[in-house]
């Protein structure tokens, strides 16, 4: 299979083309702690030819949702450390995918301080997660210029972490609504300094955070996450082509590891200004290697990769719920079912590390 065999990606030398994608499991502890079970969970999983980490928490003003872990203090940089170590001794590589959640969030979540994002502008028709259970989304603090810059900073620091804590490289986080998406979309960006506005200046932040992380990672050991057909927490865009068009030209002139592509994952029939595939839109438009996500089988991630409109495919709840989903590919052996309501549910093995092996 072309999906088993190894690629250089940038900078990182993979044994095969599969990607577990990052996936929020709500695992950590109150601190955003790490525990020793999530050691076992990224163990398991090591015959990926890339993990991508769950989305770490860049500092305390990024967190949304309750039980995720951090990258920010010298105990979070430990936990981690232990395992990457764990990880690269089993065979696999691992990256730190950087999260910061905005408006996405809730002071529930954050010891009462409120979320932050470009405008002062709430997300509306849907409900942030508790611990207290669901909420109205609230309205978050618009981010003055200094903090724009403090967030940026904040992104750079957990670059320099992720090194300390051993991770092969980053992976900024701009998609399904969270603040770099928030700065990239006009509905949640009305801000009128030179962040705010045209398609240049909503892509300035993400382009200016790359930058920050490649000066810390070397180049080819950075990567980005993003979500052109996605309408989540409120995403919306009059000429979203236009828009990823005019970002992924500017990312081709950065030395970055990678492009990691969503395909769209709610229904987008009432906007038909948004593609339904993302790689016949943007494919020919990305210079640097393509991660495709979102929906991929053994057949059509195979088919994908034969076709080179991809290089690799990243695999969400089929490696959540198949830690040898590899070698469940290479002999098409059938696969566990992942169970939904043990996603995120308590913080035991249950759905977590239980999940069967191949006999």
């Amino acid at each position: 299979m072309k999906l088993l065999e190894p690629i250089t990606l940038g900078a990182i030398y993979l044994k095969n083309r599969m990607v577990m994608a990052p996936m929020t499991r709500s695992r950590a502890d109150n601190e955003g702690n790490v525990v020793p079970l999530m050691s076992l969970y990224y163990q398991q999983r090591a015959s990926a030819g890339l993990i991508i980490s769950e989305g770490l928490n860049i500092s305390k003003q990024a967190i949304g949702m309750p039980f995720t872990p951090g990258l920010y203090t010298n105990e979070h940089i430990k936990g981690w450390t232990e395992i990457t170590k764990t990880v690269h001794e089993a065979g696999g590589k691992i990256i730190a995918q950087l999260w910061h959640n905005g408006r996405a969030a809730h002071s529930a979540n954050k010891n009462g301080e409120r979320p932050v994002a470009p405008s002062a502008i709430r997300i509306e028709n849907q409900k942030a997660y508790t611990g207290f259970g669901w909420s109205e989304f609230e309205t978050p603090d618009e981010l003055t210029h200094a903090e724009v810059k403090q967030v940026i900073a904040d992104y750079k620091q957990s670059a320099i972490n992720a090194l300390e804590a051993g991770f092969d490289g980053v992976e900024l986080h701009a998609a399904f609504g969270y603040l770099p998406n928030q700065f990239l979309s006009e509905s949640s960006n009305k801000r009128t300094d030179e962040y705010g506005g045209s398609i240049e200046d909503r892509s300035r932040f993400i382009l200016e955070v790359m930058k920050e992380l490649i000066a810390i990672t070397g180049p080819d050991r950075a990567g980005i996450k993003l979500s052109p057909s996605i309408l989540y927490h409120g995403m919306f865009d009059e000429n979203p082509v236009e828009l990823y068009a005019y970002l992924l030209k500017e990312l081709n002139k950065l030395p970055i590891a990678y492009v990691h592509l969503m395909q769209p994952m709610f229904p987008i029939d009432e906007f038909a200004q948004y593609p339904k595939d993302v790689v016949e839109a943007f494919g020919d438009l990305i210079h640097k290697p393509l991660i495709i996500n979102a929906g991929y089988t053994r057949d059509t991630a195979e088919q994908i990769v034969k076709d080179g409109k991809a290089q690799l495919v990243s695999f969400g709840a089929l490696f959540l719920a198949n830690p040898d989903l590899p070698e469940r590919f290479r002999v098409n052996a059938d696969l566990n079912k992942p169970d939904p309501e043990k996603m995120y549910a308590g913080g035991d093995e249950k759905g977590y590390t239980d999940y069967p092996f191949l006999k």
